[in-house]
This record gives C-alpha cells, structure tokens and sequence, in this order.
C-alpha cells in the first residue's frame, strides 16, 4: 500500500506538471488544491528538491517548479524515492534487498518468485508513466 506522505507527492508533483512552464507555484496554491497539509508539503517538496525534481524559489514571486520535463519523470521514480521500492516484501526489492524474518531461504520460498513477478510488473507498469502522461486516457491492460 502507498503511504500517505508517497500519494501527497504524487499529487503535488503531478500538480506542478499540470503548470510546467508556467513559473513558480506558490505553496499554498498547490495545498489548497490537492489537500494536503502545508507543513507537510513543505517536507515533500523539499526531499523533491534534494532529489533533483523540484525548483525552489523564497519570496513574494517564489515557489516551487519542476526542474524536469514531465515527460522526464516517472511515477516509479517518484514512488522509489518517497518509498524506497516498489516491492512489496523486502526480499523482493531490487535496491533494498533483505531477507524477510521468520521465512524459509529464499530459493525455497515460492511467495519469494511470485513477489519478484508483481515487483517486475509493478515496475514495467510504472516505470512506461510518466507526469507528462495523460492519465485519464490511460489503457489499462489485464494481465494473463
């Protein structure tokens, strides 16, 4: 499950995509329309900032912008980065790897193969959506 703190990032970087190129959007603006808690923005958009995604300006005029094109940044990027990885169990992190308490070895455990699957999918997924995509005219496939 996305944690609130990876949804309000999303939102909020999806927000200053709808506006890229436009010039700074102010905090308040950004909160107010996506609901999330200004503080907590703050926060967010500053890690966005640490991480190359987000441009901040103090002042009057200031705010925040996209460094990148939309099409330059991908949901799984952005979810990676608030998240850590996009498995669902950490023996099954690409980045993070770990191996799970209490389980047998890994090359015993079938869940483990099944998990690598839903990361590998879940990434090809995210990974071919970027904040440039229109997401209301996304096709979503079922898979076999």
């Amino acid at each position: 499950m996305l944690s609130q703190r990876t949804r309000y990032a999303l939102r909020a970087l999806q927000y200053l995509a709808d506006r890229y190129g436009r010039g700074p959007v102010q905090l308040k603006e950004i909160a107010e329309a996506q609901n999330i808690p200004a503080k907590f923005l703050t926060v967010i958009l500053s890690e966005m900032s640490r991480e190359g995604l987000v441009g901040t300006q103090r002042g009057r005029d200031g705010g925040y912008w996209l460094l990148l094109p939309p099409v330059d940044i991908r949901y799984g990027d952005i979810i990676r980065i608030t998240r850590g990885s996009l498995a669902l169990v950490p023996c099954a992190s690409r980045f993070a790897h770990e191996r799970c308490e209490n389980c047998v070895p890994e090359e015993e455990c079938k869940l483990h193969q099944i998990m690598l699957k839903v990361r590998d999918e879940t990434a090809a997924i995210l990974d071919g959506i970027t904040l440039a995509d229109p997401v209301d005219r996304l096709e979503l496939t079922t898979l076999p």
